[in-house]
């Protein structure tokens, strides 16, 4: 089933201008609840209530405020927002282009596809990306703009002031490292390490899980759930803990690659059985 636009607009760079249309670029598997009245088993309706009046409201009686103090807000009518949006470029409008490994993804939000393609070709021959900023759901958006697959990508962006400092983070002050422990974690790190990234091979063990469940139930079958053990305090000893981790890996690679062997051999089995008894014989005369 193709897929369906979102939205249009135009990318802009220098005087060129080129139209575009939108396209989400993925979706949530993330499996969701429905609040029930445990009682009846009915989908529980939210409402809106105003504890000043001790009433449900409409949302036709809602208006949009802004806190600037405790308890106090300026309000702003629908027309207000629309109006102080169409004031905004409603272009793509790129500022620059940059390397992508220069850019943190730490300020990746969300990404979108663009369609067409036709300044895909030159980011994608100078390997750089383009930032750019527009209007969008009654906010300015910071966006990146990346040759992918044939097309074009849009990732949605955090401004500078939208990501925290780490320095707000307490890291716990400077790691003692034993002799030793750094060289163990370079190995584990190279055991654990792959040419590339394929993202096919990981899986949503719990969506998996909740999902057999869901279906046991539909059946009618009675799920009884196991109390999960909690996991006891315990002093790591992070050299144990790293030659553990070695030794585990190592096995995995010995399991994945015994398969593997286990084929070449049967195959090699398999060419000495179709050797002709002539050529055998001949074989043994010389």
């Amino acid at each position: 089933m193709p897929a369906r636009s979102i939205g249009s607009g135009t990318i802009s760079f220098g005087l060129v201008s080129i139209p575009i249309r939108v396209y989400v670029a993925t979706h949530s598997e993330q499996l969701s609840f429905n609040m029930l009245h445990a009682p009846c088993g009915t989908r529980i309706k939210q409402q809106l209530y105003c504890p000043h009046h001790d009433k449900v409201v409409e949302r036709s009686e809602i208006a949009k405020g802004y806190q600037f103090e405790k308890d106090r807000y300026v309000t702003f009518t629908d027309e207000e927002l629309r109006a102080l949006e169409a004031e905004a470029n409603r272009a793509i409008d790129i500022h620059e282009f940059v390397p992508l490994a220069g850019v943190d993804p730490i300020y990746f939000e969300d990404m979108h596809y663009l369609g067409p393609d036709k300044g895909a070709e030159a980011m994608r021959e100078t390997g750089k990306v383009g930032l750019a900023q527009y209007v969008r759901g009654g906010k300015e958006h910071l966006v990146l703009l990346r040759p992918y697959d044939g097309g074009l990508v849009l990732h949605t962006m955090h401004y500078a002031d939208e990501v925290r400092s780490l320095a707000e983070v307490d890291l716990g002050g400077e790691p003692k490292v034993r002799a030793g422990e750094l060289e163990m974690a370079r190995k584990l790190v190279q055991q654990l390490s792959s040419k590339a990234f394929h993202p096919e091979q990981y899986k949503d063990q719990y969506r998996e899980r909740v999902q057999a469940v869901v279906q046991k139930k539909i059946a009618g079958e009675e799920v009884t759930a196991a109390e999960p053990e909690k996991p006891k305090a315990q002093v790591i000893d992070l050299m144990e803990a790293l030659k553990a981790s070695l030794a585990r890996t190592a096995a995995r690679a010995e399991r994945a690659a015994e398969p593997e062997v286990a084929g070449k051999r049967r195959s090699a089995a398999r060419a000495r059985a179709h050797e002709s008894p002539g050529a055998t014989r001949r074989a043994h005369k010389k």
